[in-house]
């Protein structure tokens, strides 16, 4: 469904706010957000709406939001199993229906503090205000670095830029929303969506606080999966340096076999050792494994978008934004 998004110069005093906030075994830290949200939005919306997304969830997390959900404001999606972040981050945006959308995380690591700056931002004209991080200080070395090396990757030759430290946590223009809502692709990188659509976007410094309940979801392994998704969905960078390996290999090969060449008829037929052989044949191997695996990977993602599934299914959908009918 396509809402009419109001021009920069009839953006309202308080607009109509939805709030989108994906949530996996997030109840203890849903139970201290969901009060602070509805104390904030009274303040500085016309009408708002909570939508938790509840992303496959084990926990005490629907007995919570079927008490929630009786109380106008707060809405709650349940998916029918875990279909991963971008997927619930997807429902909860199809189903907003706000002037302003905000996204934060369930674990209450986005200071909700920062919406009515992100809010003042928007009434300016800005369509997208995102949250960056100050500093990865508090995280391990190799996190840092994997980062820096896959926002490298994201930004080498592109026609966007996908900001680095920047999460889901921000606010966007209804105009923005409907967009990003009309990209057909089922693997959603959020992050490269938010930056392809364009529109007028602006930065704002946050320090993540700490996470009051539970463990994060995100192990190592996600995260490298998550990566991974990230580059092949929009970058074609592993292609080009595979291009570009095989093009050296051939020349270092042909420099190789004149060397040969020059070698028998200045030194006769010698025998030569059977280490260079296998060194080569393991060497060759491995860069033929690494290519075709890359290969690989692209076209498990285009084997993901010709089967057109959906990219989830909702068990449950309960409750009503402030000003609604009852449902």
């Amino acid at each position: 469904m396509t809402h009419s998004a109001p021009t920069h110069c009839q953006r309202p005093e308080r607009p109509r706010i939805s709030c989108v906030v994906p949530a996996l075994n997030e109840h203890d830290n849903l139970a201290l957000l969901l009060p602070m949200l509805s104390d904030m939005l009274g303040k500085i919306a016309s009408g708002w709406e909570v939508i938790v997304i509840d992303d496959g969830s084990t926990d005490a997390t629907p007995q919570l939001l079927a008490d929630y959900t009786a109380k106008p404001g707060f809405r709650y999606l349940q998916l029918s199993r875990n279909f991963g972040k971008e997927a619930a981050l997807t429902a909860g945006l199809q189903a907003a229906d706000g002037d302003v959308v905000v996204i934060l995380d369930a674990d209450l690591q986005h200071p909700i503090e920062l919406i009515p700056a992100m809010l003042e931002r928007w009434h300016a004209g800005v369509d997208t205000v995102y949250a960056v991080r100050e500093h990865r200080d508090d995280e391990p070395w190799l996190k840092r670095i994997g980062s820096s090396i896959f926002y490298g990757i994201l930004g080498n030759g592109g026609r966007f830029r996908i900001p680095p430290n920047a999460g889901d946590f921000r606010l966007m223009d209804r105009q923005v929303v409907d967009a990003l809502l009309h990209l057909p692709e089922r693997t959603r990188f959020m992050k490269g969506l938010y930056a392809w659509v364009g529109f007028k976007s602006e930065p704002i410094l946050y320090v993540p606080a700490e996470r009051r309940h539970g463990q994060t979801n995100f192990s190592f392994l996600r995260l490298t999966r998550f990566a991974l998704d990230g580059i092949t969905a929009f970058s074609t960078w592993p292609l080009r340096f595979l291009t570009a390996a095989g093009c050296l290999v051939a020349v270092a090969s042909f420099v190789y076999g004149s060397y040969l060449i020059v070698d028998y008829f200045v030194n006769g037929n010698r025998v030569s050792g059977w280490t260079t052989i296998v060194t080569a044949m393991f060497f060759f191997a491995g860069i033929n494994t690494m290519a075709l695996g890359t290969i690989g990977a692209y076209i498990a993602c285009i084997f993901d978008e010709v089967k057109q599934r959906p990219l989830y299914v909702v068990r449950q959908n309960l409750g009503r934004s402030t000003g609604a009918d009852p449902l």
